[in-house]
């Protein structure tokens, strides 16, 4: 999971909306989890995304997934000014859920009991449900956190 730090302050509202590049035909499926930070960029800066990420983004044959621990990194960012938004936290947050056509990942007991066994060099308890539910549910997790590509704990993609 990336750091609050890699969102840009004053970056927008709830989102300029979704993609429109298509993967090039004979390209496997991709079933995938989004970054806190990824979901952010896909919202509201979606050219800091390279393209390959843009492809899978809006290629409806893959499947999205969105972690509630990003719903919840995301409403820390805008309740500590670290995102700016037009509305309560609670509200652009539910209002970029609606937008985005991701399924939720269901954070329960098995992804709760992975992620203390993740290893990562680091603690953020974040990152660690994010790479147990990637794990779980054999989701590419899609990121630009350095950390995470670095530590090859789940199957990663990566979106710098």
């Amino acid at each position: 999971m990336g750091s609050a730090g890699e969102f840009e302050e004053g970056s927008g509202s709830a989102g300029s909306g979704w993609f429109g590049a298509v993967i090039p035909e004979g390209t496997a499926a991709v079933r995938y989890l989004l970054d806190t930070h990824v979901w952010a960029w896909s919202l509201l800066d979606p050219e800091r995304l390279p393209a390959r990420a843009l492809r899978i983004l809006e290629d409806e044959s893959n499947e999205g997934w969105l972690s509630p621990i990003s719903a919840w990194e995301l409403s820390l960012l805008i309740e500590r000014g670290r995102l700016e938004a037009d509305a309560p936290a609670d509200e652009w947050v539910r209002e970029a859920l609606r937008r985005t056509p991701l399924r939720e990942a269901p954070l329960n007991h098995e992804v709760a009991l992975r992620s203390r066994t993740v290893r990562l060099p680091h603690p953020d308890p974040a990152d660690r449900v994010l790479v147990a539910t990637a794990e779980v549910w054999e989701l590419t997790l899609l990121t630009a956190d350095q950390r995470l590509l670095d530590a090859r704990a789940c199957k990663v993609l990566d979106c710098r």
